[in-house]
């Protein structure tokens, strides 16, 4: 009976460890698998078996002493039985025996082990694929998490997320994708798809477009993980640098943002004592390190930029409006869109009053530049609501919660669409 007792504790152990080692390792797993395979595909699949296969074995065994080297080398020599299985003994699988350790663990050369996490995003993250696929692999093969994880946190079936990473792969390998770094006149234009899918990976977690809760902290931190993950093998490039500031900037603010029963609490209202000051200095401390290549911020260090006035005021009155206008300005500049000057009239509300900005926020009406979107009537009702014509501001705020999908944002519109009277 004692053994029986020690069977589920020996099992819980060995699955908390495999999926620690997981979690932490995958990108450089997979990473290896696919250098050494020249098989994206493969070096994923391999990967997953050798997973499941440590949950029997580190079961029996014990955790290995270089768990994540057990974890390769069991992957590679799937990898070789895959090529075993699939033809006679090619060049392919006599260079990978060749290549085979002869022990269980594996040390591996830290600056390699970049350049194949680099690739990894580089690949996941590749131009042939939606934008949908893109977010699933790099999720599931740089990030390790599971599809059911990531189902869980955008709100589809499970599935569908599997569908996605099959299809990914497959035209992965149609389309002939090299598993290497980008030459260097293209990177840094796929640098910029690599960092798009990083931002929707954390916006959707900050601020959840459906569903029941504004955010997924889970899905935010794990974009702020993959973030470090890319300043750290990328630790000249200053737009990886602003990115990350403002993951954390804006991740600051989340143990303020949601009320006990997960109510939405606007920044006016937040308790800025809450606010992780220990993100605050991370974030400045990677805008700093965005500002000092000397090249001026881009998009995403713009956006940390407006992001450190708000963590350095006090309070929403004592922020430097004038300063986020510019700022706004400046973005629009360098990457315009409707969402931006939509932000810019909130700030100019602030800076010089309502009037103004709802000048700029009647040109995106009349140009239709974001329709469907919830976004703009619920900031074109909160200026009618200052300039006092209160009818048209109720009837704005009505029409955002019609077209909000996350059910908390709609609460809130609808109790100040309430308030109106």
């Amino acid at each position: 009976m004692p053994q029986a007792a020690d069977g589920p504790r020996a099992a819980d152990a060995a699955r908390r460890a495999v999926e620690a080692v997981w979690r932490m390792e995958s990108a450089r797993i997979v990473g290896a698998l696919a250098r050494y395979t020249k098989d994206f595909a493969l070096a994923e699949d391999v990967a997953q078996e050798a997973m499941a296969e440590a949950l029997i074995a580190w079961e029996r065994d014990g955790e290995p002493a270089n768990p994540a080297g057990w974890l390769l080398s069991t992957a590679r020599r799937r990898a070789i039985d895959a090529y075993r299985r699939g033809s006679a003994l090619d060049e392919r699988y006599a260079t990978l025996a060749r290549q085979l350790p002869a022990g269980e663990e594996l040390d591996w050369d830290p600056d390699r082990i970049d350049d194949d996490v680099l690739a990894l995003m580089f690949v996941s993250c590749h131009p042939v694929l939606s934008a949908e696929a893109r977010v699933a692999l790099t999720l599931r093969a740089v990030g390790g998490l599971t599809s059911e994880e990531i189902a869980r946190a955008f709100l589809v079936p499970v599935p569908t997320v599997q569908a996605r990473i099959t299809r990914a792969k497959k035209t992965i390998a149609a389309a002939g994708v090299p598993f290497e770094l980008p030459p260097a006149e293209e990177r840094g234009q796929r640098l910029g798809g690599v960092l798009s899918v990083l931002y929707v990976i954390f916006t959707e977690g900050s601020t959840a477009t459906a569903g029941d809760q504004l955010v997924r902290a889970d899905l935010a931190y794990e974009a702020i993980r993959l973030a470090r993950m890319l300043t750290a093998v990328l630790p000249a490039e200053p737009e990886a640098h602003g990115l990350l500031a403002l993951f954390e900037l804006t991740a600051a603010r989340f143990p303020a943002r949601t009320g006990p029963d997960g109510e939405p609490i606007l920044l006016e209202d937040q308790n800025r004592r809450l606010w992780d000051r220990s993100a605050i200095r991370r974030g400045l401390a990677a805008l700093a390190q965005a500002a000092s290549a000397g090249r001026g911020l881009g998009p995403y260090g713009l956006q940390a930029a407006i992001a450190s006035c708000h963590a350095s005021a006090a309070s929403v009155g004592e922020t430097d409006w004038e300063r986020v206008v510019l700022l706004y300005e400046a973005l629009g500049r360098v990457a315009p869109s409707p969402v931006v000057e939509l932000n810019r009239a909130v700030a100019v509300a602030m800076a010089t009053g309502p009037q103004s900005a709802l000048n700029i926020v009647d040109d995106l009406v009349a140009t239709d530049r974001l329709a469907g979107s919830h976004l703009l009537p619920t900031v074109r009702g909160e200026l009618l609501t200052r300039l006092g014509r209160i009818a048209e501001a109720r009837a704005e705020l009505e029409l955002a919660a019609r077209l909000c999908g996350n059910a908390r944002e709609r609460s809130v519109l609808l109790r100040k669409a309430a308030a109106l009277g």
